[in-house]
């Protein structure tokens, strides 16, 4: 089973296109955020899972009202989007909104120092919202692997943890998997890769051994 998830946060079409073939034997999913969709278009979800024939992410991270999480969402699953990234600090309606129309994953903690201020002292509302609304995932930070422990350990079996923070923000894969994830995002140690296809091998790899 693939574990990889690859954050494509570069602005150019044809760049993001070249790596998402390259790279997309080792991957499980394609996230793509603001950067690319400002920077190519709406339009870019669609290219890249047919280009990639991978389940696609869409990491809005939405925090609106419902009607306007509700408008944005559509646009973004209509393109093709497989998941929509969504804040759950706005409160189960504005989550709803958005699982009316699609599969969503819930923004439980995140992988910044600055997380420590606000969110982190909210996670236990936030895990028990998600294990209300039953999303397909949550966001857990790689950066602190004992947050993912704490975080399994209160949500409902079925549902997946997502971790941003491997590499360039300084968190270990391995450590992420054997925290409880179950799957590892990362975005500028692969991008920003000499060689993409060869960095993604490397920790898809990785990620198998740790399993």
């Amino acid at each position: 089973m693939k574990r990889l998830v690859l954050a494509l946060d570069v602005y150019e079409r044809e760049r993001a296109l070249e790596i998402a073939r390259e790279t997309s034997e080792y991957l499980w999913a394609i996230k793509v955020n603001w950067p690319l969709i400002l920077g190519a278009g709406v339009g870019i979800i669609k290219e890249l899972k047919e280009t990639a024939n991978l389940p696609l992410i869409a990491d809005l991270k939405l925090a609106d009202i419902p009607n306007t999480n509700r408008l944005v969402a559509g646009k973004v699953f209509e393109a093709g989007a497989d998941y929509v990234i969504v804040h759950g600090f706005t409160g189960r309606d504005s989550v709803n909104a958005v699982k009316e129309l699609g599969e969503v994953i819930i923004v439980v903690e995140m992988s910044h120092p600055g997380a420590g201020e606000f969110i982190q002292p909210a996670v236990d509302g936030l895990i028990k919202l998600a294990n209300d609304v039953r999303p397909f995932g949550v966001i857990a930070p790689a950066t602190r692997p004992e947050r993912i422990s704490y975080i399994r350990s209160k949500l409902r079996g079925e549902i997946k943890i997502l971790t941003p923070g491997v590499g360039a923000q300084g968190g270990s894969a391995k450590k992420a998997l054997e925290a409880g994830a179950d799957y590892v995002i990362v975005g500028r140690s692969v991008y920003e890769s000499r060689n993409p296809r060869e960095k993604a091998r490397e920790l898809h790899e990785e990620l198998m051994g740790a399993i």
